[in-house]
Order: C-alpha cells, then structure tokens, then sequence
C-alpha cells in the first residue's frame, strides 16, 4: 500500500514534467543567444548518448544477474546522463544556427548539387530524427513512472514497464549517436 502512495504522490509531478520539458525545448529552439561558441558540444552530448546506451545495458544485465544495488546505481547514472544531454543539447541550439543535412557548403539551404549528392541517405536521416524526436518525447514519462515504481517497491509494476521503457530509452540514445553521425560530416 506504501507503494502505491508513494507513486500516486509522484504522478501529478512526472506528468507535468513529461509535459513542460518537451514544451521548454521546442520553445527554446526559437531563442537565440549570441556571442556563445558551443560548438564543441555536439560531439560531447552524442558520446553521452553512447554512454546512455551502454549504462542502460548493463543495467539490465545487472538486474538479470540480481545485483539489484549495481542496477539501481545505474538507473540514476543513465538518469544523470540523459540529463546532462538534454542541458547541453538545448544549450548548443539556443547558441547555434541550426545544421542542415547535406548543406555541404554551409549556407543554410540544399541545392540541387548537394541533394544530389546525398541522395536517398536525406530519408534514413529524417526517419531515424523524426523517430528519435517522438520517441524522446514519449521516454520521458516512461522513465520517470518505472524509476518510481523501482523506487516504491513496487518490483512487479516496475519489471512490467521496464521492458517497455528499456528498449525505446535504448533506440533514443542510440539513434541520438546515429542522427550525430550522419550530420556531423555538416556542421559549419
């Protein structure tokens, strides 16, 4: 029964957070602060991304092999990861003009030549952003409902969801290390 209380006490908190943080950054892509060079930034947070994927498995792993404090310890690593992401992601796009896929020549638009250049790699790029974007946004209550569950002892819950939220928290570090590399070759 604690369980429970504990989770309901937590819902109102997780849902206005799942809804507030996707609202900010979409918000703040419209914000542009001058006079910052981050750019070293993009690689920094597509690594933290790699390193999300990799905690995550060994989570999971730990968890198979019942080392239940390990597992716990690494929840909250890859929590702090995603993060340390999200801040330093919103901090290069509010500081950065925005990089386009195939603008080779850095000028903000995709000629015929540059189209041609990439040619279909443009609809991977987009299926794999797009997919990465929406499934970002749908992890964060996923995240936040099976940690309480974890937390609350409510293991049963918990397990129930995890598989569900483990795989997509999974594609959305790694397709974020994906999306990194196939527009790192486009940065100005």
């Amino acid at each position: 029964m604690e369980s429970v209380n504990k989770e309901k006490k937590y819902r109102p908190l997780i849902i206005i957070l799942s809804i507030v943080l996707p609202l900010a950054v979409a918000a703040l892509f419209g914000v542009e602060i001058e006079g910052y060079d981050l750019s070293f930034l993009p690689p920094v947070y597509a690594t933290i991304n790699g390193l999300t994927a990799v905690i995550l498995t060994a989570a999971v792993i730990s968890i198979v092999n019942q080392k239940r404090r390990t597992h716990e310890m690494l929840m909250k690593s890859a929590m702090v990861c995603s993060i340390l992401f999200l801040l330093m992601y919103v901090a290069y796009h509010t500081t950065s003009d925005t990089t386009h896929y195939g603008d080779l020549n850095h000028n903000g638009e995709l000629d015929a030549t540059e189209a041609s250049e990439i040619g279909s790699s443009i609809i991977v790029y987009y299926i794999i952003l797009i997919s990465h974007i929406f499934l970002s946004v749908a992890v964060i209550p996923l995240v936040l409902f099976t940690y309480v569950k974890g937390i609350s002892g409510n293991f049963k819950s918990h397990k129930k969801l995890a598989r569900i939220t483990f795989p997509i928290w999974l594609y959305v570090a790694i397709s974020g290390v994906i999306v990194y590399v196939m527009i790192s070759p486009y940065y100005g």
